[in-house]
């Protein structure tokens, strides 16, 4: 079974950080095209860094260059979003996806395997 599980999310003030985790099962993330996506409420959901498969390209939401970053560590099959200055803007539910091969990096619909989420919130 293909499965996708994020971790990480919980309550941070804001300037604080979070690292939010995906695990993987039943496939090897590093050949996937990974996505971080976020969805607040009454908002659609949007894709906050994107890498595709040989990691040759990445794109970042414009809200969040410079903030957060991208890392895997593939003897745990594993990839990370690390959230740094983070904004009460930046309150949402964060999805990780994969995909064997994506033709436009952060376009949601075209993200094959997806975790359930992980909520962040950041407040005072």
């Amino acid at each position: 079974q293909l499965q996708l599980v994020e971790s990480g999310g919980g309550l941070v003030q804001p300037g604080g950080s979070l690292r939010l985790s995906c695990a993987a099962s039943g496939f090897t993330l590093n050949y996937y095209a990974i996505g971080w996506f976020r969805q607040a409420p009454g908002k659609e959901r949007e894709g906050v860094l994107c890498i595709s498969n040989n990691g040759g390209s990445v794109y970042y939401a414009d809200s969040v260059k410079g903030r957060f970053t991208f890392s895997r560590d593939n003897a745990r099959n594993t990839v990370y979003l690390q959230m740094n200055s983070l904004k009460p803007e930046d309150t949402a539910v964060y999805y990780c996806a994969a995909v064997t091969r994506v033709f436009r990096l952060c376009r949601s619909l075209e993200y094959e395997y997806w975790g359930q989420g992980t909520q962040v919130t950041v407040s005072s």
